[in-house]
């Protein structure tokens, strides 16, 4: 028997650009130091509109709880000569899910 997934993602071209537009900006302006707010706001607007089997999912992250993580990230990736970049997609990725939730 085939179920029916109403899973789907409802956000558009134009609002994406947007948003990778203010935050490219940010980080520019700030000298790499809102990256963790330009992540958290493109994420929060992804979530928000992302629906899974019918139901919309919510960001709470914040750019200041990721502050703290990216500057450690940051000096790790330094002491390392690059090496520790191969797991910042994976410690980005684990605090995303981590403030990911449903919304309703």
């Amino acid at each position: 028997m085939a179920t029916e997934h109403n899973s789907y993602f409802d956000g558009g071209l134009l609002q994406l650009i947007g948003w990778n537009i203010l935050g490219a900006l940010l980080i520019i302006i700030t000298l790499t130091l809102g990256t963790p707010w330009a992540i958290c706001m493109k994420y929060r607007w992804q979530q928000k509109h992302t629906v899974i089997e019918g139901r919309r999912l919510g960001f709470d992250g914040t750019g200041a709880q990721l502050f703290g993580n990216y500057i450690k990230w940051l000096l790790l990736t330094i002491i390392t000569l690059g090496i520790y970049a191969f797991w910042l997609g994976i410690k980005l990725k684990k605090r995303i899910v981590k403030h990911t939730y449903f919304a309703d």
